[in-house]
Parts: structure tokens; sequence; C-alpha cells
């Protein structure tokens, strides 16, 4: 067997085996008291709501989850994958989170990430109920933080209590997470996730800067994001760049 050969089955081997983890992803959830618990009474309510806007759970569904800080809100917004424009499925008010407006810049700041996350993990058993972790710090957080330690362990999770989290309800907290495995066992292995300081509007953006001018290049760049997505409902391009900042395009899809 040549080389060529060796490396395809190589590749088609992690294929095959990264299938399979998404394919038993949500029967693994459901082992979990929680998530069983959070199917039996919240399913048929989110695949109402999705279905109220058109969108198919039987299809692969995909996310985008945008967090407001001084609103202290949370939207959902869904597609299908063969569909492009996202719609606004549900809310979640957030109970508890610590910190202002700003990012975070480092360990023990008891401040809430601004920037562009994805969920990158699932905690079925978490002390907070249910807890979606938050991909902090990113490529961003680690250029422009000069701490030393810039923290870690950031979720969207349950219980209302919160230090440099974002908490909602145990109720509203099933929910989500029904969502999210939803998206991940059709293959969104990195759901989006957009945390804004407030509903990023010119009158806002103007005020928070004059406020904060030295988060003035994070804020424009959220604000791009904003703008485009509140236009298009289609999700900004990101591309991060060595300086730490980001370059935010419309996307072509």
């Amino acid at each position: 067997m040549n080389q060529n050969i060796r490396t395809f089955f190589f590749l088609a081997s992690g294929v095959l085996l990264l299938t399979a983890a998404i394919f038993n992803f949500k029967s693994d959830q459901k082992k979990f008291p929680r998530v069983k618990e959070a199917y039996t009474e919240k399913e048929k309510i989110t695949t109402t709501q999705l279905a109220a806007k058109g969108i198919k759970t039987s299809e692969a569904v995909q996310l985008y989850i945008l967090a407001f800080k001084e609103e202290s809100m949370i939207e959902l917004w869904a597609k299908n994958n063969n569909t492009k424009i996202f719609q606004l499925v549900d809310s979640f008010e957030v109970c508890s989170m610590s910190g202002n407006i700003g990012p975070k810049r480092e360990q023990g700041d008891r401040q809430v990430p601004e920037g562009f996350y994805h969920i990158d993990r699932f905690n079925p058993s978490s002390n907070f109920h249910l807890s979606l972790g938050i991909n902090y710090p990113n490529t961003s957080d680690k250029i422009r933080s000069k701490a030393s330690n810039l923290g870690g362990n950031i979720f969207i999770h349950g219980s209302c209590v919160s230090i440099g989290c974002m908490a909602i309800t145990d109720e509203q907290i099933k929910k989500l997470y029904i969502y999210c495995v939803e998206a991940y066992s059709g293959g969104q292995t990195k759901i989006p996730v957009t945390i804004l300081p407030a509903r990023l509007t010119t009158s806002n953006y103007n005020r928070l800067v004059k406020r904060m001018p030295e988060q003035k290049e994070l804020w424009t760049e959220l604000q791009s994001a904003y703008s485009i997505f509140n236009t298009t409902k289609k999700l900004p391009a990101i591309s991060f760049l060595e300086t730490g900042r980001h370059t935010v395009q419309r996307s072509e899809n």
C-alpha cells in the first residue's frame, strides 16, 4: 500500500470516527438525568418554536447566539442548513451576570467576555444545572490581553448565580441546552456566540465609546457584525488577525 493510499484511509477513518461521535452525541447526552429531564419537559416546546418559524427539526438546524450585556438578554437565532436566513426563535433573560461593559482581560476581573466565540463544550452535570462552555479566551483575547492569566471556564448556565458567566434560569437553560444538542447532533460542532456590550445601534455605540474610548476598536468590529446581521440575517464572515483585531465582512453565502 503506497503512502497516498495509507493517507487516504487514515483521513477517511478519522472522518468516520468524527461522524459517529456526532451521530451518537444526542443519545449519549440523554443518558444524563438532567438532559433526559430537559427533553421530557421541553422538547415539545423547542420543536414547536422552531416549527413556528418554518424550521424543520427533521433536517439539520444551525444556530446563532447573540448576547447583549447591558440589556441582560440572550437571543437564539436558527435556520435549516438549506436556507440562508436566520430567524429569531427564542430569547432568554440573563438573571445573573457579574462585571460591567467591556471585555474580560484577566483571571478574577469578574467580567463577562465580549467578542466572537463559539460553544466548545457541553456539561450535563454542571454545578449550575446545565451549562454550555464558551471558548474564551479566543485568539483575539490572547493577543490583546497583557495579563499572565486570562482566566477561563466561561459558561452560559442555569441557577441564576454567576461570577464572570451568564446565568439564566434552570427552566430556560433546559430549552437552550436542547436547541444546542440538536444543532450539534446535526453537524454544527461550533455554534457561534457573539457577546456584545449592548445592542450596538449608532446611538448606543457612540454613548459607549464616549464612556470607554479604549474599547473603540473592539466595539467598532462588534458593531459592524451586529449591523451586517441585522440587515441581512446572515452570519457575518469573521477573521482573526495577528494584531488581535478582526475583519468583519458580509457573508457571500
